[in-house]
């Protein structure tokens, strides 16, 4: 698991539109990167739409939200479009995850994409680090951050 202070790898992904997402499009702005497991799953969708709610917050703040999953661009597309979410969802890999540690063993028999957030500065410096996060309530934990 990446820490506070440390550079947050840069990665090269398609969005939901199949454009290719870098972290370094967005030097000059903090970025939070949050990990899901799946689209259209409860936790999953209370935490997207919590973002969603607060975006305008978010971009005050000189912030922009990406959300990172396994999963494809159609299920990716179903799901922005479903809940009108205004922010880019990342087809990841399984490689970009691990490098955040936010992929491994999620409980018995059960691997994938933890529950996870970065909070990465203007210098793609890791500002802070959240391993474990509860969908509910966590957009409002990462806007006390931004100030």
């Amino acid at each position: 698991m990446l820490k506070e202070g440390d550079q947050a790898p840069d990665f090269e992904l398609k969005d939901t539109e199949g454009n290719i997402v870098r972290l370094r499009d967005f030097k000059g702005k903090k970025v939070v990167l949050y990990f899901y497991p799946r689209d259209n799953t409860p936790g999953c969708t209370i935490e997207a739409c919590s973002f969603r709610d607060d975006i305008g917050k978010f971009k005050a703040k000189n912030a922009v939200v990406l959300g990172f999953s396994l999963d494809g661009s159609d299920s990716h597309r179903k799901f922005s479009e479903k809940y009108k979410l205004p922010f880019t969802l990342i087809c990841g890999t399984k490689e970009v995850a691990e490098k955040y540690g936010a992929y491994g063993n999620r409980g018995i028999f059960s691997f994938g994409i933890k529950r996870a957030t970065y909070v990465i500065d203007e210098k793609e410096m890791i500002m802070k680090a959240f391993p474990k996060v509860s969908a509910s309530g966590h957009s409002r934990e990462i806007l006390a951050l931004l100030g």
